[in-house]
């Protein structure tokens, strides 16, 4: 099973993203619909979302 997690910035009683490490990539889902599967970026990719994200 995957180690799937919420941002440390979201409140326990909200929907938010999860991303959890894969193999080859990271995955990301929506926490009020899990059962509609995720979607897979690669890393290098990720890495770089991140980055720009944190400015």
């Amino acid at each position: 099973m995957n180690a799937w997690r919420k941002s440390t910035r979201s409140h326990a009683n909200q929907d938010c993203v999860e991303v959890a490490p894969l193999q080859a990539a990271t995955g990301i889902r929506d926490t009020k619909d899990r059962a509609r599967g995720h979607l897979e970026v690669g890393s290098s990719s990720w890495t770089e979302l991140v980055r720009t994200l944190k400015g």
